[in-house]
């Protein structure tokens, strides 16, 4: 069966916020904001850009989540569930991020990349993006150090 990906709306916050934790619990930091969360946040989140979902039948396996600052947008919250991963959906649903940003004539895409999760440097490089210093996180964690930035160029 091939996964099959869909735009979440504010419905689906409820959904979007399991998923996220089923995918981050025990791979990311509790100090993490995404365990703060709430659906009323994520609402507001959806609000100011939007989420993909990657589904297999009925099963939702993961998701992604940006947001439209006009000429970048920026990735976030990218999550596969655990028995899913290594089969490339991380990918799918960057590549789905990149193509919606470029048609809608963003110019790059970003990502804030915990200091805690260093090997998401390689496989954000192998996805195009590179270490970037010149622009500021529009959400950064006040409770962990300032994320390494990656950009890359639509």
């Amino acid at each position: 069966m091939k996964p099959q990906l869909r735009e979440a709306g504010p419905e689906d916050a409820a959904l979007l916020r399991e998923l996220m934790l089923a995918c981050w619990t025990g791979m990311v930091a509790a100090d993490s904001s995404a365990f703060r969360e709430t659906e009323a946040d994520l609402r507001a989140e959806l609000a100011k850009g939007g989420a993909f979902l990657l589904s297999l039948g009925h099963l939702s396996i993961g998701s992604v989540r940006w947001r439209n600052l006009g000429d970048a947008w920026e990735m976030a919250r990218l999550g596969v569930l655990p028995a899913f991963r290594g089969l490339g959906h991380s990918q799918t649903l960057t590549e789905a991020v990149a193509m919606r940003a470029r048609n809608a004539g963003a110019r790059e895409l970003r990502i804030g990349i915990r200091r805690d999760q260093p090997r998401l440097l390689d496989f954000y490089a192998t996805q195009g993006f590179v270490l970037a210093d010149d622009f500021a996180y529009s959400h950064p964690n006040p409770l962990t150090e300032p994320p390494w930035l990656m950009r890359r160029v639509l």
